[in-house]
């Protein structure tokens, strides 16, 4: 079944996932576009949601409108998500492993390939992970009944499917293990212990966990214990007596909670709910940089599940990154959870080993939980982690703890910052209502330059507490400049000091990643690629993965999409305060590498989206910049949309550095991706840039390129009078410099301004002459765009007959040279003409041949148009139909690009039973 657009299916999936409930449209668009969304994107919301209605009608689904949003009303067994999770549950409650396993493997059957494949927001990828770990939690479940039943053979290939999706799991290993050294194939059990602890070694520097290692040597020994036990099960012990003592250790609830919903349910989730505490996971890392408030999110779900855990709760502050003193070692933290647990201190053993072993002997079987903040590492939490299921354990750090992900099976929880909601809540619970409302306009800065860290937050609404007659316009003027903005946030306490906070995890870092980090509070945009951040350090780019690793670790970077790494504001700040405190490197060297790595990358992209276009020599990239070559159109495409609010920074990067050249050439190569995606603003902003360049730089064939260009991407957004001029000063250069070529290009803008303005005797006078130039500079590429240009200013006077001639040179001329792109327009006019004499099934022809070339290009703004005259052709020619197909694609791109003709595309919908209107007599600018 056809659900459509890409975005439309999203919409679907992000009601479907909330079945039988309200999604706000604020809700929708941030799940479905994230930080993307066009402008007018609730019209395309309703549009798609209109459009999903009759589709879906047949499958047993209803969207309706409720005051809270959409809902998609349905039978949650028809959904396989919630059908998945149905059977799951059932399974665990299910008496006896027979029928466990038979709702386990009628679970597992509903899933069809991978979860909500193409959607890529923050929400949809969050939702893609807590969808992965469902799943394993699924199989493992079954492998473990299996085992229990004696039906290995069936779970085999599934094993060794989940050995290669989860190369460090060690559960998984050891299910496989055991299952090969049941079927008589010990020798390959063996072999795969040996592989993860290989992988292991090599990739996290870790040997594997006390559980393998003993099922590997009940293997090696043939322990008679395996042949009808799980491995865990196998390797466990009776603990002893435990004493009666109930520690309950959790500090106080933290004060002015706010927000955290969707995190707090995924610990529930994975921790297990108050009535079956621990689940199947029992160790949960909370994991995220310093201030984000991980402290707040663990003590706020323990505080809220503390009945869930009635032989008490430990807690112990590792002081893992603690600016006052060292890491609290493993063995003091064990011999307190000791006495806590009413241990006669004269019975505590001395050595630390034994002390472990004690502490798991008393923890075993018993509903506990454990709280372990702000841990340093892995090797500082593992001797804390209890060998029993029945105890919940809850680690935050700074580090990512890897290894306690893949020795201990903990689930890792990102904290990312609070949402603009959540930090206003935040912020009006510390200073209250009347306060915040009194200043709104100081508010706002407030939480914009804070960024959502509650940390940030905590101290600016201290320091207002502590002034109340202080006005917050006097608070939010200290934060507007940067260099100061962290002094604003130092509180005067090492503990909630932001600097400090950052520093304690900075002074860690080995002298590589450090460097590192200080250059990336340098560099432009608001995140930047593993191949870019090679080129600023001019590295090698395993070794600069290895590093990003370390700084991820240390929740100093975040990879918020694969090989792309952002930090937040603050940090960024303390990055760029370090590079100025410690210039071990020249980072303005290092800048102008980077700013050569777009430069050169964005040219050689350019060049596939537009092969035709005049060449601008350029000096080579500097040493270690290392720039990408996109291997054709769609690499092309796709790079410059990953990498488009990065390079307009880039531009500005160039201007501050002094190297005028480099911004005016970067904005140069943009030009032709913000004409195809219709980033008009952006197209005028980047060559006011350059022209300010040239001027500086005192070159006048630069300065009418700039002002070409904004000539073009004016009268684009119908701003003709200002357009105009642009590209009269253009020609007045163009002619001092004696340069025929681009005085014809500047005569093809100047008819296309002229043509939007009604003038088409004048606009075709300029196309007249630009053809002139051309064929004196023997320029066949500007020829074949004049020739189009000319034969569409015939069909706007009415004079069809040449208007054929001269298109159908064009597209002659375009196949002759092998622009694909100018033919799809010379195409398109051909189209519009025979439309004028009535040769429709001629028309329709021409327009698709126009489409198919077009859409390989990616130019949404010229298959806006192309499918706009279509619409009026297939509507002309009687098929009402066809032409509603056409002008609902033609609005789905404009939606997305935000098209000037959107009006007019909704206007042609709803009026398609009324006469057809007549041609727009415009024409897109070439």
């Amino acid at each position: 079944m056809n659900l459509g657009h890409a975005r439309q299916r999203h919409v679907l999936a992000a009601l479907l996932f909330e079945l039988n409930r309200p999604v706000s449209i604020d809700q929708l668009i941030d799940r479905v576009w994230g930080e993307r969304a066009p402008r007018r994107v609730t019209t395309t919301l309703h549009s798609y949601v209109s459009r999903l209605r009759p589709i879906i009608g047949g499958l047993g689904l209803t969207i309706v409108r409720r005051a809270g949003g959409y809902v998609c009303e349905a039978d949650p067994e028809i959904v396989d998500v919630h059908r998945f999770r149905r059977l799951v549950e059932d399974a665990r409650a299910a008496n006896g492993p027979q029928r466990t396993a038979d709702l386990l493997l009628e679970a597992l059957a509903t899933w069809q390939g991978d979860a909500l494949d193409g959607a890529d927001t923050t929400w949809f990828n969050q939702l893609r992970e807590i969808l992965g770990r469902e799943l394993l939690s699924a199989e493992l479940a079954l492998s473990e009944v299996m085992l229990e039943l004696g039906r290995e053979a069936e779970i085999l290939a599934m094993l060794r499917s989940l050995t290669q999706a989860q190369p460090f799991d060690e559960r998984v290993a050891g299910r496989l293990m055991l299952t090969l050294h049941r079927q008589g194939r010990t020798v390959e059990a063996l072999d795969h212990y040996q592989d993860i602890r290989s992988r292991l070694d090599g990739e996290l520097g870790l040997e594997p966990g006390a559980p393998l290692q003993r099922l590997h040597q009940q293997i090696l020994s043939d322990d008679s214990a395996l042949a009808n036990a799980e491995p865990e099960a196998a390797a466990r012990t009776r603990a002893p007596t435990t004493p009666t003592v109930v520690p309950r250790q959790l500090p106080a609830q933290p004060r002015g909670f706010t927000g955290r919903n969707e995190q707090l349910a995924l610990l529930s989730e994975v921790l297990g709910s108050p009535d079956e505490p621990g689940g199947t996971a029992v160790v949960c890392a909370i994991g995220g940089i310093g201030g984000i408030g991980k402290t707040w999110l663990a003590l706020r779900w323990a505080h809220e599940h503390h009945n869930a855990f009635p032989d008490g709760q430990l807690y112990v502050n590792l002081r893992g990154f603690d600016p006052g003193g060292e890491p609290v070692p493993a063995h003091t933290a064990v011999r307190g959870f000791l006495e806590a647990l009413g241990t006669d201190v004269m019975a505590v053993p001395a050595e630390p080993d034994a002390q472990a072993a004690l502490y798991r002997s008393l923890t075993a079987d018993k509903r506990l939980l454990i709280v372990l903040d702000n841990a340093r590492d892995t090797a500082q939490v593992a001797p804390l982690l209890p060998g029993s299921p029945t105890c919940t354990v809850v680690v935050t750090s700074r580090s990512r703890l890897a290894g306690l992900t893949t020795a201990h099976g903990a689930r890792p929880v990102a904290l990312d910052v609070l949402t603009d909601i959540e930090a206003r809540h935040l912020l009006t619970s510390h200073l209250g209502a009347d306060r915040t409302a009194a200043e709104p306009e100081a508010v706002a800065t407030l939480l914009e330059h804070c960024a959502g860290l509650p940390l940030a937050l905590s101290i600016l609404a201290a320091r207002a507490t502590l002034s109340p007659d202080v006005p917050l316009a006097e608070l939010a003027g200290e934060l507007h400049e940067t260099h100061t903005r962290l002094d604003a946030l130092d509180s005067g306490d090492l503990t909630a000091d932001l600097r400090t906070v950052f520093a304690s995890s900075y002074h860690v870092l080995e002298p590589d990643a450090a460097q590192l980090f200080r250059l990336l509070g340098r560099a432009p945009g608001p995140d930047i690629s593993l191949p870019a951040a090679a080129g600023l350090t001019a590295l090698p780019v395993p070794r600069v993965r290895v590093l990003l690793r370390r700084l991820q670790a240390a929740h100093l970077v975040q990879e918020h999409a694969p090989g792309r790494y952002r930090m937040h504001d603050l940090t960024r700040l303390y990055a760029a305060e370090r590079a100025r405190a410690e210039p071990a490197i020249d980072s303005g060297d290092a800048l102008l590498r980077l700013v050569d790595f777009y430069l050169h990358t964005a040219h050689a992209a350019a060049s596939h989206l537009d092969p035709h276009r005049d060449r601008i020599p350029m000096a080579p990239a500097r040493p270690g910049a290392m720039p990408e070559e996109p291997a054709d159109l769609g690499a092309a495409l796709a790079w410059f949309t990953v990498e488009h609010p990065v390079l307009l920074d880039a531009v500005d990067t160039a201007v501050g550095a002094d190297h005028d050249r480099r911004a005016w050439l970067l904005a140069h190569a943009l030009e032709t991706y913000f004409d195809y995606r219709g980033h008009c603003h952006d197209w005028a902003a980047s060559q006011h840039t350059a022209l300010d360049a040239a001027r500086r730089l005192a070159d006048r064939s630069w300065q009418a390129g700039a002002h070409r260009s904004l000539g073009s991407v004016y009268t684009q957004m119908g701003r003709l009078d200002v357009g105009h001029i642009h590209f009269r000063h253009a020609l007045d250069l163009y002619i001092r410099l004696g340069d025929q070529v681009n005085q014809a290009h500047t005569h093809r803008g100047l008819g296309w301004v002229c043509d939007r303005q009604g003038s088409r005797r004048d606009a075709l006078a300029h196309n007249e002459q630009a053809l002139a130039l051309y064929r004196q500079a023997g320029h066949r590429a500007g020829q074949a765009k004049a020739l189009n240009n000319t034969g569409w200013l015939h069909i706007m006077l009415g004079d069809y007959r040449p208007a054929l001639d001269h298109c159908a040179q064009a597209v002659d001329v375009n196949q002759q040279i092998g622009d694909r792109h100018a033919e799809a327009g010379a195409w398109d006019s051909l189209g519009y003409a025979h439309h004028h004499l009535a040769n429709y099934s001629d028309a329709i022809t021409c327009y698709e041949r126009a489409l198919a070339l077009d859409r390989g290009f990616g130019d949404q703004y010229g298959e806006t148009e192309i499918l706009r005259h279509l619409g009026d052709t297939r509507l002309a020619a009687g098929d009402t139909e066809a032409a509603g197909i056409a002008w609902r694609n033609a609005l789905e791109i404009a939606e997305e690009i935000d098209h000037p003709a959107i009006e007019e595309l909704h206007s042609k919908l709803d009026s398609l039973t009324r006469p057809s209107p007549g041609p727009r007599e415009e024409r897109r600018g070439t």
